[in-house]
């Protein structure tokens, strides 16, 4: 317990700190404010994808499966549903929610038929990057060359308006100031910090889990899930109670994405996934449902509040309480 504890702790510290690093790093770099929001997502979600992979890797298909998406049933709780019932009500607005949530209920279903053996990891790798490799492009464009891509005229400027309304929150949210030459050994530094502690805490899991008599399925989906998350919670409670709703629903989905990409698709790909479908069906199949009733909330009311917040944390309660069983 003591072995697992310092490690979750060292992992979310050094998380933080890579998020903080890449950010510098990243406007020195100059880089956009959409691909910025990106950066720091991926970075916040190293102690997730770590864990995930390592589980995967040892040959524990079923915890890598809970962790990866049993955090992403846990970002929308906590980073959608607690924050709008924290900050009272955190708006959207109409074309955010499109755009981010068109990628997150693709890569939801992705990963729903994944896990479910409806194709292989690498067909479903393949067809998350068709639809994020364009995202990723069109966020890292400079604001004035998103108007003139090789698009229709309406659809040019409606990603072009949607992204810089986002980008106009994380301005404000995400304000580093410029890297010097240590930032980038410290980010290095900080990284290896997150893989170790990380696959440490992860192998402490399944040891503490199964001294204990808990499944693989609870172990990941719902320990490890909720603990991997913390730093996105904290981030996410933070922009919401300053009304940056763009830039929190860019936390959870961006977040989600980065899981579903790199914690288990890359991983499954590579290594396999073993004969964890069965199990962790149920932990997708929620995954994909919660995804479907945040955004259809959002879209509705033009943004969550605290009853709409409460909805989704309780579809979160019903999702542990199955599991427990």
């Amino acid at each position: 317990m003591g072995v697992f504890a310092l490690s979750a702790l060292l992992s979310l510290a050094a998380s933080v700190l890579l998020v903080s690093r890449l950010e510098r790093v990243g406007e020195r770099l100059g880089v956009s404010e959409a691909l910025l929001g990106l950066i720091a997502a991926l970075a916040a979600d190293g102690p997730e994808i770590t864990s995930s992979v390592t589980a995967i890797a040892g040959g524990h298909g079923t915890v890598g499966i809970g962790v990866t998406l049993g955090s992403n049933v846990f970002n929308l709780a906590a980073l959608l549903g607690l924050s709008a019932v924290v900050a009272g009500r955190i708006a959207f607005q109409r074309r955010e929610i499109v755009l981010e949530g068109g990628v997150a209920l693709w890569m939801a279903g992705l990963s729903l038929a994944v896990v479910a053996g409806s194709i292989p990891p690498a067909v479903g790798l393949l067809l998350a990057l068709v639809a994020f490799v364009p995202y990723v492009a069109v966020s890292a464009e400079h604001p004035a060359a998103r108007r003139r891509l090789r698009l229709p005229a309406r659809v040019s400027e409606w990603l072009a308006r949607a992204i810089a309304e986002e980008e106009a929150e994380l301005s404000m949210a995400i304000r580093p100031r410029r890297d010097d030459r240590r930032d980038a050994i410290v980010a290095i530094v900080a990284l290896l910090v997150v893989i170790a502690a990380s696959a440490a805490m992860e192998e402490e899991a399944i040891t503490l889990g199964a001294a204990a008599g808990l499944s693989q399925i609870v172990v990941g989906g719902l320990i490890l899930a909720a603990v991997t998350s913390l730093p996105n919670l904290v981030a996410a409670v933070y922009l919401a109670s300053r009304g940056r709703g763009a830039a929190t629903l860019s936390e959870a989905f961006n977040s989600n994405v980065f899981n579903v990409i790199v914690g288990l698709l890359l991983p499954g790909t590579i290594l396999g996934l073993a004969s964890a479908a069965g199990v962790g069906f149920f932990v997708a199949a929620a995954y994909a449902a919660l995804t479907c009733a945040a955004l259809a909330l959002a879209y509705l009311g033009r943004g969550l509040d605290r009853r709409s917040g409460a909805v989704i944390i309780g579809g979160y309660v019903g999702f542990v309480v199955l599991m427990a069983r």
